[in-house]
């Protein structure tokens, strides 16, 4: 699970195995408990979240936003595509 970002106390992160056929480029996101999953491909986009409120989620997203081509570059690295 290589941890891509740390902002304050949100970690973001992939899972090693994501899914076979892999599923397209996203990060996870999670917080004392509560975890969100985001894509970014074709845009960046909220799949799913179990524990943030909607403050919180409008703030994942601006990190996601704002380090889009972070996690992209983790991203091929990680799974060498």
């Amino acid at each position: 699970m290589p941890v891509i970002l740390r902002i304050g106390s949100l970690k973001f992160f992939f899972y090693s195995n994501e899914g076979d056929p892999r599923e397209q480029m996203h990060v996870h996101v999670r917080d004392s408990g509560s975890e969100a999953k985001i894509w970014i491909e074709p845009s960046v986009r909220l799949s799913a979240s179990k524990g943030f409120d909607r403050r919180t989620l409008r703030i994942i997203m601006g990190h996601v936003a704002n380090n889009r081509a972070t996690i992209e570059r983790a991203w091929h690295e990680h799974f060498g595509d």
